[in-house]
């Protein structure tokens, strides 16, 4: 007997940022490569892109973001300070819940509905204190449409990749994951179930396809891939060259064979 396929999560972060980017992931949704976009509101190019989003096949979501300052006002910090400020708790809880309300509300104004999901630009959705917040905020508006949220433990990795691969992908999971995950589901709210796609750009990784490959092979039902798709990307823009291979591959029937090898096919978790 053939078994059913498993559905993945393909998401793509930072809708928003750069022309380059939302092309790409407008291009991916539409031949059905993707089934997820979290989007970074506070770009200052949100509101004149959001239509391009309208009637895609896709599940839309809130990138939140407190790390990158992208021309609108709002309450930013370097990633390292906000660690620091969130876990020793001196951070405000009224600028917390400032800058959640301020993003949800512009999410709502520019798409024209409630966010599929919730997620975080560098993964600050699961922080102490920002989660408290975000999880209230998300109770108190959706109580009849609770979006989901990423946890962002890894699955399995496979030791192809290298150690300072996988290591980043635990690093990011053990800030705040377990916890939030828990206060999700004691709200009623749907998680994922694994997580995939984290490598340090900084460093020297295999091929984008290559990864993709040991990823994929250990993919549970509803795992989320996250991804940095773009078409082309500016000097400004950080990592450029990875973002466009990512498209590059994400696009290609290497991507879809993968898939096929792995038993698994693109699926939007808000069907769950």
């Amino acid at each position: 007997m053939i078994s059913e396929p498993r559905p993945l999560v393909v998401c793509a972060d930072d809708f928003g940022i750069e022309s380059g980017v939302d092309r790409a992931i407008v291009e991916l949704a539409q031949t059905g490569r993707l089934s997820a976009t979290g989007c970074l509101v506070t770009s200052e190019r949100f509101s004149s892109a959001a239509p391009l989003l309208s009637g895609l096949p896709i599940d839309v979501g809130l990138h939140l973001n407190f790390t990158e300052f992208l021309g609108l006002p709002g309450f930013y910090t370097p990633l390292g300070r906000l660690i620091a400020l969130t876990y020793t708790r001196r951070i405000s809880r009224i600028d917390v819940r400032r800058q959640i309300e301020v993003q949800l509300d512009l999410f709502e104004l520019h798409m024209k509905k409630t966010p599929d999901f919730v997620d975080g630009h560098l993964h600050i959705h699961q922080f102490p204190v920002i989660r408290d917040e975000l999880l209230a905020a998300l109770s108190r508006r959706y109580a009849g449409r609770l979006p989901w949220l990423r946890d962002t433990r890894p699955t399995h990795m496979s030791g192809s990749l290298p150690f300072m691969q996988r290591f980043k992908a635990h690093v990011i999971g053990a800030l705040g994951a377990r916890r939030l995950v828990s206060q999700a589901k004691r709200a009623g709210m749907v998680v994922n179930d694994g997580f995939m796609g984290a490598y340090d750009f900084s460093r020297p990784h295999p091929p984008y396809l290559s990864m993709l490959s040991a990823w994929l092979e250990n993919a549970r039902i509803n795992s989320v891939l996250m991804t940095h798709p773009a078409q082309y990307a500016s000097d400004k823009l950080a990592f450029g060259r990875d973002r466009v291979e990512e498209y590059r591959v994400l696009g290609s029937e290497n991507f879809a064979a993968l898939l096929e090898r792995h038993g698994l096919k693109i699926g939007r978790l808000s069907s769950v």
